[in-house]
């Protein structure tokens, strides 16, 4: 009986991580489709347009997925997390307009950051339909959605884009990809496991929706400081250097999402365990299973230096354009700052395993105004370079505070058990 829910367990993970390859690939892909068949500049007009949206939507949607998951008393229903996401989202979608409207950018660049929005809000409903598809154990229709909306999103941006030369038609394709498998694919599911189509109503409860936001406003603060400590580069980027400066940029780094997926399929099977050794006071074995975390972090990093050094001029330019490739520097040091975000990234696992929540918002908060001091210093000066020095800066500033919090929690416990 245990090694059949262990098998469970390990098909569970390997399709759940399928499906977010898979996904990921495609959003990488987009990036490919832009550089291959039109410029840096429309890259730089996408990236842009997720640099803006990616943390107002983050703080919008207040990890409600998360908490719908392991929420237990079952004191809000389905449609009540729908209901506060439509209005976090709508809330989110005209912050997203007025900054696009007042930043100052040009026509185009301002309906791409908008439609980017659009393209957003469509996700975060998706993703609280994943959230419910997730309470009925029926995982492997999340995955079989992340793989649609991946490969039809990618194709329609770049019929898109190849039939008219225009990012604006290829963002309009991806909208409506995602719009698509909400309507045709996610919202079915729902009401297939709720049995009612009345159930997956929204609704608006007020006591209860204000109940909801003062639990989710915490996480969704910290999920809002992680993604603008990603982001903040791109936004100095955009102001000193321009769209195209940034197209180079976005596209070099996504590089670094390889990696990341690795750190994170390793993080969250790991937590559990760390989480056991926490609560048992067992800070050997708590520390070792860390300790061997750190080392693969600090292992794929040097590989992704290393490729960078051997051969990062033949890589640009077999993704990307020869135009890429002269930028064999700035992949060096986003290479160096990805090695160090995987390393802060499996000690971020290990302080939530040691139930440190609220010491990551002024912790997250410290590494984006490090981040953001670094860009002014260094960006007029190295310009792509300086923003890459800059990440690794923040990241060394966010694993060096990592370590002194475990630290500080691993004493108190021997502490107790003294």
């Amino acid at each position: 009986m245990q090694q059949n829910k262990l098998l469970r367990l390990h098909c569970h993970l390997s399709s759940t991580f399928i499906g977010n390859a898979v996904y990921t690939a495609c959003q990488w892909g987009m990036l490919m489709v832009l550089a291959k068949f039109g410029s840096s500049a429309m890259v730089g007009q996408f990236a842009l347009g997720i640099a803006i949206t990616a943390p107002v939507f983050m703080l919008t949607n207040l990890q409600l997925r998360s908490v719908q998951i392991t929420e237990t008393k079952k004191q809000y229903c389905f449609s009540d997390y729908l209901g506060l996401r439509l209005i976090s989202s709508t809330l989110a979608l005209l912050v997203i307009t007025i900054i696009s409207i007042l930043g100052g950018y040009r026509w185009e660049t301002s309906i791409v950051i908008f439609l980017v929005g659009v393209a957003k809000g469509l996700e975060s409903i998706s993703d609280l339909f994943y959230g419910l598809i997730q309470q009925h154990k029926d995982t492997d229709l999340i995955v079989r959605s992340l793989i649609i909306k991946g490969l039809l999103s990618l194709t329609l941006l770049f019929v898109g884009v190849y039939s008219s030369g225009s990012i604006l038609w290829g963002v309009i394709g991806l909208v409506f990809a995602l719009a698509a498998v909400l309507l045709g694919y996610d919202i079915p599911n729902g009401i297939m496991m709720l049995k009612q189509a009345l159930k997956v109503k929204p609704r608006w409860h007020l006591k209860s929706l204000i109940k909801l936001i003062l639990l989710c406003l915490p996480l969704g603060l910290m999920s809002m400081l992680i993604a603008l400590n990603t982001n903040i580069p791109r936004y100095f980027i955009a102001q000193y250097l321009g769209e195209q400066e940034l197209g180079i940029f976005a596209a070099i780094a996504y590089l670094m999402v390889i990696g990341s997926m690795v750190v994170s399929a390793l993080g969250e099977s790991s937590i559990a365990r760390l989480t056991k050794y926490y609560a048992n006071q067992d800070v050997i074995a708590f520390r070792t299973l860390l300790l061997k975390l750190v080392r693969i972090a600090v292992l794929l990093g040097g590989i992704g230096v290393l490729m960078a050094l051997v051969a990062g001029q033949q890589i640009l330019t077999l993704l990307y354009q020869p135009e890429y490739a002269e930028q064999t520097n700035v992949f060096i040091w986003l290479m160096v700052a990805a090695g160090i975000s995987y390393i802060s990234s499996f000690l971020g696992y290990g302080m939530t395993a040691t139930g440190q929540f609220f010491i990551q918002i002024p912790l997250f908060t410290t590494v984006v105004s490090i981040s953001s001091i670094a860009c002014v210093w260094l960006l007029p000066e190295l310009g792509l370079v300086g923003a890459a020095i800059a990440l690794s800066l923040a990241a060394t500033v966010q694993a060096v505070m990592s370590c002194v919090v475990i630290h500080h929690s691993l004493h108190r416990l021997q502490s107790q058990t003294n």
